[in-house]
Order: structure tokens, then sequence, then C-alpha cells
């Protein structure tokens, strides 16, 4: 219903003012997060553009200092991909998440404190460990008139390890496909990069990581921070491995953290992720409604914007909850009968009811890979066929699709037809094919770009358009190696374990080359860090801690400090040990061999071709 204009309303209602500039800044003048690059916005949807996601994106696009309780709860929206909430309390702020950058954060954090007032930060709460909730955090202990060990810092219990180990295995391939799924490197314009449905996009700024001093632990555990009575709930395994929404009895507001949002939220996050539980999800929504859906007032989040009046929020927060219950049930419904994840994925539809409901729209997650990722939780990746048990991988199974239906010519030709009737989803399987066979073949490519561009203009979720796009692009001009995203930030490594790091080593371990290799290691960290044994054998990196092999080929001594210097790859092994900074002992030559056992990852890896 277009004509409904109820969102704008909200998502404008309470403001009180944003920056002048047309971006948000590093020290070095460099552009972190850019604001007034998605005026293009405000104009009608035009033809390159699902005109749904392009409503999603004008609402996203707005950005400033809100309030949304009078005197008592502010956000800053639309400076980031998420929000930073301050509850006010009796003598200072409680601030509810703090960004993906620190630039961002001071900016949202200035603008309170020049438009309302600037008082001491009592606490900070981290409602869950994704990097857009907690990385901005030096924005705010630096700069609070308070000192930064007087501030609590709060998060639910397996935060700190769930912030360092959510990205680092698999930090690189992520990082890559984020790239796809944020359209990184599209341009901003109706043609390009128009937002994620979620936010706009994610900050490139300088991010940190400070761990709580207070876990939530307990179930309805409540604090009361400052005169501010706080009522946790915590709700692990949904939306993210560990997460807490929160009620303020006092003020009848609710915090949904990201469990409630104005779209259809990921099951399975198109970067990589492991699969989220559509019916935990909906039970965590329901509990909120049972315990708190009398009383509460008003419902804020941590992306998007609030909900006043207890009918709006009840009915708002049902609907999402069977939102997600239904795609998990019909999900197994059809399943039970023998359908396979494509055809279940093309069978189900939500009922009108909750499809009608704009925060229902797939513009972030879709019905199509949520259904998939339900069936993949429960069953995995083979959907029964034996025929797909096995299959050919793409270069292989690309020229035999190729010869079976009569070479590339008569590719091209039939791809052709079905573009010029619409078919694009068939023309995108027909081109893949091709460009997987022959890469160099350059009509392939340019159709299939143009292919993904329909389909990108199509889509009515902002990262299928993103994928979409980038695809595209990355056809038409190859991959341009832009600033590669550091998986492992200073921050992150100093919080790993030397376990998480070992862990991280054995990842880079080419298993092949290393066969047949056979060695010990003895890793001493001093008294901060413990001692190890690392054992190299069968192609794998096993460690063990607090152990030391009678027999080792080599012995490294170093400190943590060393150590982490080494990770972030401001000295090498050999520089450190030239300084004196770590002492080997033994056959230095046989960890030498295990390093050379060691592949680097380069992120820049190609996707849409072979």
């Amino acid at each position: 219903p277009f004509d409904n204009k109820q969102d704008f309303e909200d998502a404008t209602r309470g403001f009180i003012a944003t920056i002048d500039e047309p971006s948000i800044t590093d020290e070095t003048g460099k552009e972190v997060y850019g604001l007034t690059v998605w005026d293009f916005l405000r104009q009608e949807a035009p033809a390159s553009a699902n005109p749904s996601l392009w409503r999603q994106g004008q609402l996203n696009r707005i950005h400033g200092l809100f309030e949304v309780l009078p005197g008592k709860i502010y956000q800053i929206r639309g400076f980031d991909l998420a929000n930073m909430t301050f509850i006010r309390s009796d003598n200072g702020w409680i601030v509810i998440d703090v960004l993906l950058s620190k630039e961002t954060a001071l900016a949202g954090y200035n603008l309170l404190k020049k438009h309302v007032e600037d008082l001491p930060v009592k606490a900070v709460i981290y409602t869950h460990p994704h990097v857009d909730h907690f990385a901005g955090i030096d924005a705010i202990l630096e700069n609070a008139p308070n000192k930064p060990e007087a501030i609590e810092i709060i998060g639910p219990k397996g935060f700190f390890e769930d912030a360092v180990s959510e990205n680092l295995m698999a930090g690189v391939a992520m990082g890559r496909r984020a790239t796809y799924m944020y359209g990184r490197s599209l341009p901003k314009n109706e043609k390009g990069n128009i937002g994620t449905g979620l936010g706009q996009t994610t900050a490139a700024g300088t991010t940190g990581l400070v761990p709580p001093t207070r876990e939530i632990s307990e179930e309805g555990e409540t604090l009361r921070i400052d005169g501010v009575e706080i009522v946790f709930m915590s709700v692990p395994g949904a939306e993210a491995p560990s997460e807490i929404m929160m009620y303020f009895p006092g003020m009848k507001a609710f915090c949904v953290a990201e469990e409630i949002n104005r779209t259809l939220h990921n099951l399975l996050t198109l970067r990589g992720a492991k699969v989220r539980n559509g019916q935990l999800w909906s039970k965590y929504i329901d509990r909120a409604i049972t315990e708190c859906g009398d009383q509460v007032e008003v419902s804020f989040s941590t992306h998007h914007w609030p909900t006043w009046g207890n009918k709006n929020i009840v009915a708002y927060w049902e609907k999402q909850r069977d939102l997600y219950r239904y795609l998990h049930d019909q999900t197994l419904h059809l399943a039970n009968q023998g359908y396979t994840p494509r055809e279940i994925a093309e069978m189900i539809k939500l009922p009108s009811s909750i499809a009608n409901e704009f925060a229902n729209r797939g513009y972030y997650g879709t019905v199509s890979h949520n259904v998939k990722a339900q069936y993949q939780m429960y069953f995995g990746w083979f959907d029964g066929i034996p025929a797909h048990l096995n299959p050919l991988p793409p270069v292989e199974e690309g020229k035999k699709y190729v010869e079976a239906i009569g070479g590339e010519d008569e590719i091209m030709k039939k791809a052709r037809e079905a573009y010029n009737q619409g078919e694009y989803r068939w023309t995108a399987t027909l081109l893949n094919h091709l460009v997987f066979a022959n890469p160099k073949h350059k009509p392939a490519r340019q159709l299939l770009a143009d292919t993904y561009a329909q389909l990108g203009y199509q889509a009515e979720s902002g990262p299928w358009r993103n994928f979409y796009l980038t695809g595209a692009q990355e056809l038409r001009n190859g991959v341009v190696k832009g600033p590669t995203p550091n998986t492992a930030s200073p921050d992150t490594v100093r919080a790993m374990t030397p376990e998480m790091f070992f862990d991280y080593l054995a990842v880079h371990i080419n298993g092949e080359k290393a066969g047949n290799a056979k060695s010990v290691f003895n890793i001493d960290l001093g008294n901060d860090g413990g001692k190890y044994k690392l054992e190299l054998e069968n192609g794998v990196l096993n460690h063990t801690a607090n152990a030391q092999a009678k027999e080792a080929d080599a012995t490294l001594t170093l400190d943590r400090a060393t150590l982490n210097k080494i990770i972030l790859k401001e000295e090498t092994l050999k520089q450190a040990e030239d300084k004196g900074e770590v002492k080997i002992s033994g056959n230095g030559a046989k960890l030498d061999e295990m390093l050379g056992y060691m592949d680097p990852f380069d992120f820049w890896f190609n996707i849409v071709t072979p």
C-alpha cells in the first residue's frame, strides 16, 4: 500500500538536528560515511529500481538525531548501517550500541552533546556481537566527560568470544562476499547501490573492540543503572549467536535489538554465516509479546525507526513473529512431502496478511533464500537427488553444458532469445555455464552482465540487487582491487586467545603440500600467554594448551605483545628474532618448513568467473 505514509511520519518523528557536512570523515579527511550521497533517492523510483526497495532506501537515508521519548530516549539514525541509542538516566547517559566505526559514533555523540546535553556516560550496552553494533566504542570511551574506567560495559553472555570468532576463521571469504552484499564497489545512484534494506551501507572507518565488564547471563536479569530499571531478555541463536533485548518498565519502552526490524531479516546472510533458526526467532518475539505486550508504548530497534502506541506495537510484533514461524514451518511442511529446497523456494508465498506489511517485505533477507536456509538447517546442503550428490565442478560442468547444447554460438543464440523474452533467470543459467567454460568470451560476459543488471533492477532485496549489479560490474571491468578490508583488526588480534590464533594458523596450512610433513614445536608465551605444543602431521596443525613436547624440533619463546605485532604484520618473525624479541632454539629450519606450508589468502578472488 504505497499510499500509506505512516513509516515516513515515524521515521521523521522527533527530528532534532543533523550535521551540516555532506559526509562523515576521518582525521585525514577521508570519507567514512556519505550522507548527501543518497539524496538522489528523493525523486520518484526510476525504471532501474524496484519501487518497494527504493521506498525503503528513502526511509533509511533519513539521518540525524531524533527524540524517541521526550527527555528520556534519543537515537542517532542514518549515520551508519545501525542505530545508536541514548537513554537518559538520573545523572547521565546509557548508550545502546555504538555503530561500526569510531568516526560515525563520534559524529552522533557530538550531535547529542550539542543539541541535548553533555552528561557522564554511565554504561554502554552491546546488544549483540555483530561489528556494526560495537566497533565504534572508542568514540564514547575517549570523549565522555567521565573516565573510561567509570563506564560499565554490558553485553550478552558469550559476546566477547563471539565478536572475536564471528568473522575470523572464514574472514577473507566472508569479507569478499560482503563486498557484493553491501555493494561496496557500486556507484550510489539509480543504476547502482540504493541501500541494503537494513540500512544504507556500512561505514569505512576505525573499528575497536572493548570487552564487556559485565555479562547478562540469566534470563530475566534486572539491573538498575543510575536510577533506570532494565529487564533483560536473552535471545541467543536467532539473529546472532548471543543477543539481548531489554525492557525499560519506567518508560514503557522496549529495545528489540535486531530481532524485530522493518524488513524480513536473514535466516542465512548472503555474505556467509551459520544458519539461523526461524522457529527460535519467532518464539523470542512471542516471549516479548507475552511478557511486555500489555505494557509497552514505545518499541525501538538497533536498525530503522521506532513504533509508538501499544496496539501498533503489538500488531507489528505479532506479524514479525508469524513471518519467521511461517517460513520455518512451511519449509518443513513441504520438505516432509519430498520437495527440494529450490522447489520449496518457488512454492512458498507469504499470506497477504503478512506480505502486505512493509515491515515484512524482503528488503534484506528474502523468502527465497530464507526458505533454503531453513531446509539447510535440518537437512544440510544435499537435497536428496542423486545427480546432485557429486556434480561436476563449475568449469567442467560448463564445458559439458556448452557441448551438449551445440557449442558457444548456439548458447549465445538461445541466451539472446531468452533475454529478449525477459527470461532473465534462464538467461543467467545459460550464460554462466558459457562464461565458466570460456571466461574470455566477451559477448557472453557482456550479455550475462546485462542479464544480471536486469535481475538487479527487479530485486526487492538490497543484497540481491547489490550481488547482481556487482557481478555485472566485474564481468564488464574485471575485479578492480580496492582497499582491502581488514578482517582481523588490531583490537580483534589483541583479543584473540592463543587457542584462537593457533586455530587460525591451522586454516592456512596447505594440507596437500604438508601431507607427509611431521614436526613438533614448543611455544612459550611467558607468564601472561602460557605454554603450548604445536604438532604438524597428516596435513593438520594441532595445538595443546599447557603442554610442552620432550623432544620438540624447535622452541619459540616470545611474549604476547610480540606475537600480536607478527600477526598484524607490523614485523616479521625474522625481524623480531633479530631484535631479540623472539628466541628460537633447536632446528629453526623445521619452523621455516612449517611456515612454508601456509598459504596466504587473496581477498580479491574471482566470483563471477573461474
